[in-house]
This record gives structure tokens, sequence and C-alpha cells, in this order.
């Protein structure tokens, strides 16, 4: 975008931040005039989007550590707390007639607590968040608000495997055909003729593979299919699906994004309106509502999510890279980013004694918490994996207490294998 003046041509690009001053006219990408601030300032943020405040907003810019600690808290007031305590209430007083987006009238409709971590959730995701009370009933308003009988949906069979039962369990049985494909791009590309809804599961659950969301979401919607991505492995902070195309970004806030092991809740966020009433519409009339107190730990977690995914990160690559000079380690993968590492140790007896080996790791099936764990995924019986595959969630421990019992815990491992 350029804006010209008598005196200057300013080219918008993805450096900055630049400060201009001086008489400019400033329009949208349409020509339409935007107003440039009385003193005649015009600063263009980092992102390459034009603003007339003095700082980017963050709508538009990828989200960090202020946007965590600042997203959705209500406007600064004398004698108030910095953060609001949860409101609990059922009814609310109300009296006269129901407004759209009026004053909360009854709990299951509206919650002022859902509505601050509501709107963080949006600021992350880049779109407008609507809170559910797990992660799964996110995912069962996605599939069952948007298909019906002769509705095709394009499922991940590499996934997490709850959302396959549900699709088979719930949606095939009425019509909708479910195709279960690799977390592949050219696998997903074979699958979308005819297709409804694309599902994407990137990085996927338990096998950490990627693909190329942004690529896909335009070829799903040449074939005329909506494109949902389950965002929970890698958070907004590193990926933010709308951005990249998704007309759904959903994800379970149990995990990392809470971060404390303490709350199941879960989110769909969009930017379409009428998706955005449909799934509200689904939540009060199924009462898939989440629980005040749960979305109040969830938004107050959010002001550490930063420090922690770093902090997680920065582990989690020490760990893949000892993994990855052991010989007697199979496979280990991360995916770059995230708190989780897969690494096959073959067989189910060797990733048991590994795990009781460990002094540090919780056996325990949830990741993304500040306490590392880790779990044989094969004993549930629904993915499609070696015996030996370990799920590790890496959480605060200092990375060399963790690498050193890690190692540790391989090498008193390495008698339990057959043969």
């Amino acid at each position: 975008m350029t804006q010209e003046s008598e005196d200057v041509v300013i080219k918008v690009r993805e450096h900055g931040p630049y400060k201009v001053t001086g008489p400019v006219t400033l329009t949208d990408a349409q020509g339409t005039p935007l107003p440039v601030p009385d003193d005649g300032a015009l600063i263009l943020c980092r992102c390459g989007r034009s603003r007339t405040k003095p700082f980017c907003d963050s709508s538009h810019a990828r989200p960090g550590g202020t946007t965590c600690v600042h997203a959705g808290l209500p406007p600064a007031k004398e004698g108030e707390p910095l953060f609001p305590s949860p409101v609990f209430a059922a009814p609310f007083h109300f009296s006269g007639d129901p407004t759209e987006g009026g004053e909360p009238f009854y709990g299951r409709y509206a919650n002022p607590t859902w509505g601050g971590w509501e709107r963080a959730i949006g600021d992350l995701e880049g779109g407008e968040a609507v809170a559910f009370a797990s992660g799964m009933a996110a995912i069962a308003a996605v599939l069952l608000t948007t298909l019906q009988a002769g509705d095709v949906l394009v499922l991940p069979s590499d996934g997490y495997y709850t959302v396959r039962t549900l699709a088979e369990r719930r949606l095939a049985p009425h019509g909708v055909e479910v195709r279960l494909v690799p977390t592949d791009d050219a696998a997903i590309r074979a699958a979308l003729p005819g297709a409804s809804l694309v599902w994407i599961e990137s990085p996927s659950n338990p096998s950490l593979d990627v693909v190329d969301i942004a690529a896909l979401a335009t070829a799903a919607h040449d074939e005329g299919a909506l494109v949902a991505v389950d965002n929970t492995l890698a958070t907004p902070l590193r990926q933010r699906p709308l951005e990249l195309g998704a007309d759904l970004s959903v994800a379970s806030a149990t995990k990392q994004l809470s971060g404390h092991s303490d709350v199941l809740l879960g989110y769909v966020a969009t930017r379409e309106p009428a998706r955005l009433t449909e799934l509200q519409g689904w939540r009060t009339e199924t009462g898939a509502i989440p629980g005040p107190f749960e979305t109040w730990l969830a938004h107050r977690s959010l002001a550490t999510l930063a420090v922690r995914v770093d902090r997680q990160e920065a582990t989690a690559s020490e760990v893949a890279r000892m993994l990855a000079a052991r010989d007697d380690v199979h496979d280990a993968r991360w995916p770059g980013l995230g708190c989780v590492i897969a690494l096959d140790l073959v067989t189910a007896e060797r990733a048991q004694a590994f795990l009781a080996a460990s002094e540090l790791l919780a056996e325990a099936t949830s990741f993304g918490g500040v306490h590392s764990t880790g779990e044989r995924r094969a004993r549930w019986g629904g993915d499609d994996v070696s015996p030996g595959l370990v799920r590790l969630s890496i959480g605060l421990e200092d990375v060399r207490d963790l690498v050193a019992d890690l190692a540790a815990a391989l090498d008193a491992s390495t008698g339990s294998a057959p043969g």
C-alpha cells in the first residue's frame, strides 16, 4: 500500500517502525480515506499496516508477551483489581425486553468471566472466540453445526483419536462421509474433491507431522470446502490458522494454553460473524458452557503463556538434541515448536521401563503443563503407533536436570527390550 502527498511517498514494508511527519493523505487498500492524527504524525507499525494510533493495537500483529498479559482485561478503574474476580451468578438482574449484545441475563447464555477470556483468545487468534467446556466440546460444536447428511469430512487418520471416534460414531451413521487421510499435504489434496469440511491437525498428535496450512486452505477453498485447524499443539503464539486462511481455529485450552493441568476448557475462533453466532447458539442450546472459575483460571494463566512457551521450547530443543544423539532411540520427533516430543523406544516393555525409571516425569495423558509428563500412547489403542512410542511433554524443570534425568532413564531401560 502506498500513500502519496506533495512532500512524501510512504511505502509500507515488513520492517520499521516508521514515523512520518508532514502533510499526507492516507487511504486503505480500497481507497477509502482514513483519518490522520491532528498533529500530522503517522506511525506505521512493523506488521506493514498503517495505524493512526501512537502504537500498534496488536489486532493484526503476531501476539507476544504483552498481548498475553493484557488481552481481555477491562479498562483500568480506580479501586478495582488489576484482574477481575470470577462471576458465578446463574441469573442476573434484568428488566425489560432482551436486546442483541445486551447485558447478561442468564448464565447459560453469557457470563462476564467467559467474555473476558473470549476477548483475550480472540486477540491471540486474530478473530473472535467462543469458549466451550472442553476441547472436545469445541470440536463437536464445529463438526455438528457444519456438517449434515451428504457432506464430506476430510479428517486426519493420525490425529487425536477421539475426533475420529466422534466422526465415525455420530456423523457417519447420519449420512456424513468421513475420509480418513494421514497428515500429509499430498494425501489431503487427493481427498479434497467433493469435500465439505477439511480438518487439519498440524502439528499432529501424537506423531507431530506438519503440513502447509496456507496452501491446503487455498486448495480446499478452491474445492468449495471449509477448513478447520486444531491449533492445540502450536498455540496462537506460534501459529495463527485464521491468518493462514483457515475458517476456524479450534483448540483444547486444557493443554499448554492454560498450562497448569487444572482446567478442562476449549474454544473455537473465527472471523465470520454468522459462524460465530451459530457456534454461540449451539453452546446455549446444548449447554456446552464452560465454568466461570475454569475460564478465570485460564485467563489468569495467559499472562505467563509467552514465558512458559519460550522456556518449554528451549528445553524441548535440548531434550530433542540429546535424543537424536542416542543410538538406542529408534526415532525422536520435535517439529521445532511446542512442548511435545515423540520418541520411539520400539517395545512397550522398554517404554514402560523408561517412564518408571524417570524421577521427574509424571506418567499422565495430557500435555502442556508446568510438570514434565510422559506416556506410552499405544496403551489406549486409538492410535496407529509403535507400541514403544512415548509422548513427552516438556515442563518447566531446569533443563540440565531434565536432560540428565531422561538420559539416565534411557540408560536404565536398555535392558528391558526383549532379545
